[in-house]
């Protein structure tokens, strides 16, 4: 009896192990955005969507776990020649999404490693057109060559390739030497003509401030003399009108000619003067209102010389 109930306990417990590994198996719970593809008797049956799923054990065999998200993969350095004969080492980062589980488990074997070269070999075709200048300045041309011809290719495998970027574009260090010197040459000779362009400037803006000095200085100058004689002429007016509106007798005049007399004699060296007839008109009015003669003024005249 004792061998028997030991016999018992280890089927029992043999039951219940194949009962809970078949349970185990039976039981799926996908993550979200998961995927697994199932197998039944070796061929493909489904996929497994996120959620809980049942198979049935031992006749179905689940595979492994495939992501859905989207997915970044930097590839190292690939040798490329240019069309100018230059060897360039470009990095480049690619973005790509899962879109058909069966298709990415069953009709390629490794479709990282498809895309990684089918990436070198298009880099190859694309770069082989271009030279080195273009290849360093044509980076969006670059992408989108790439994206198209991965996203062609790619689309059978399941995968969609969402962005290619290149990462990094490295010359060789002779070809970088040469255009860091190029880049300064370029740096100075657009200093000198900056500093060229400024001195010009800067002359032209002397030049024409010191002509606009000179114009306003003339300007003013003008203005001035203008102003000047407006006002002797104003002031010449105003005397004649005022003599005229007066209307001095020609007693006053002689008054104010013998007044202007000793003025002619003020200055050095003048030893002889003429005397107009105005005055000897004066003279002769003056000495008539006083009682005396002509003669008697023209020796007074001669007394001061």
């Amino acid at each position: 009896m004792t061998d028997i109930a030991i016999a018992l306990l280890v089927v029992v417990l043999a039951g219940v192990f194949v009962l809970a590994t078949a349970v185990m198996r039976a039981v799926w719970i996908i993550p979200q955005a998961r995927a697994r593809n199932v197998e039944r008797l070796g061929r493909y049956h489904r996929t497994l969507e996120p959620g809980i799923s049942f198979v049935v054990p031992f006749v179905d065999r689940v595979k492994p776990l495939l992501d859905l998200r989207e997915q970044v993969v930097s590839f190292k350095a690939q040798p490329v020649i240019t069309e100018d004969n230059v060897v360039v080492h470009i990095d480049t980062v690619l973005f790509f999404q899962v879109t058909d589980p069966r298709a990415a488990d069953y009709e390629i074997v490794n479709y990282i490693k498809a895309i990684e070269q089918l990436t070198a070999t298009t880099l190859r075709n694309v770069i082989g057109t271009l030279d080195l200048e273009a290849t360093l300045t044509s980076r969006d041309r670059i992408n989108t060559a790439l994206r198209g011809v991965l996203d062609d290719a790619s689309g059978k495998w399941g995968i969609r390739v969402t962005r290619v970027e290149i990462k990094a574009i490295e010359p060789p260090p002779s070809i970088k030497d040469a255009m860091e010197k190029q880049m300064r040459a370029e740096r100075e000779k657009r200093a000198a003509i900056l500093t060229a362009e400024g001195a010009r400037a800067s002359a032209i803006l002397t030049a024409e401030g010191e002509r606009q000095s000179t114009i306003l200085k003339a300007e003013g100058a003008r203005q001035a003399a203008i102003l000047e004689a407006e006002g002797q002429s104003a002031a010449i007016e105003q005397v004649f009108n005022s003599i005229h509106t007066a209307d001095p007798d020609p007693k006053l005049l002689a008054y104010q000619y013998l007044q202007t007399l000793p003025k002619l004699a003020e200055g050095q060296g003048n030893t002889f003067w003429v005397i107009p007839s105005e005055v000897t008109a004066a003279l002769q009015a003056v000495s008539g209102a006083f009682g005396g003669t002509l003669n008697g003024a023209q020796a007074v005249s001669e007394e001061r010389d």
